[in-house]
């Protein structure tokens, strides 16, 4: 990014983009509690998240250096708060577009599923693979490729498993699919995308103010 900010803390049309992911799910009907994951050092959330309308927030101070490790550490530090069968969603502190109809989209798709699964978007562009020195070397088939996204719903104790003995994942149906599982795609929306540049900050602006 550029930035002297960690990106979830960059201000975005009014508030910081983990502002916008964290009203979204303590004001979604189906969505029991919040756990928001950050490092033990982090100077910065208590104030975002002291407001009285935080109600249904925890702010568990066990961040990893890893994805996986900040998710299973969050996991193991609400475990008397949960069952095993009670499903959770992970969702990327970067995805300021997610809204309440994605989320109930994913629940509605996945309440009777035994396996879980997570918001995606079909690949659509021709996709390249590049050599060393970023030129395109060959063009990789699209056909059944999907864009992950977040949030990433599973049971909590198969979610648990999965990310303990997985090898360094990426996302959670990665460690999903590890235990030989096939996770379901739910189609998500292109406002739904992570912020990783500079310039995705004014589009993610315009998703938020209905402009795009």
């Amino acid at each position: 990014m550029g930035a002297t900010l960690p990106k979830q803390y960059l201000p975005l049309a009014g508030k910081p983009v983990l502002e916008h992911v964290i009203d979204t799910f303590s004001s979604s009907a189906s969505i029991a509690h919040t756990y928001v994951v950050v490092s033990a050092d982090d100077d910065r959330i208590h104030a975002l998240t002291a407001d009285a309308r935080y109600a249904n927030v925890t702010v568990l101070r066990v961040g990893g250096e890893t994805r996986q490790q900040s998710v299973l550490n969050g996991l193991q530090s609400m475990r008397n708060a949960v069952a095993d069968e009670d499903c959770v969603l992970v969702h990327d502190a970067a995805r300021p577009g997610l809204t309440s109809a994605l989320i109930e989209k994913l629940i509605d798709a996945l309440q009777d599923d035994v396996v879980g699964g997570l918001l995606a978007l079909p690949v659509v562009d021709t996709l390249k693979r590049a050599d060393g020195a970023e030129r395109s070397e060959t063009t990789v088939a699209r056909d059944n490729l999907w864009s992950a996204q977040t949030p990433q719903m599973f049971p909590y104790a198969l979610l648990c498993r999965a990310l303990a003995t997985a090898d360094d994942v990426t996302d959670e149906a990665s460690a999903v699919e590890a235990l030989g599982l096939k996770p379901k795609l739910v189609e998500g929306s292109a406002r739904n995308f992570k912020i990783t540049r500079a310039p995705d900050l004014a589009l993610a602006e315009l998703f938020l103010k209905g402009l795009a």
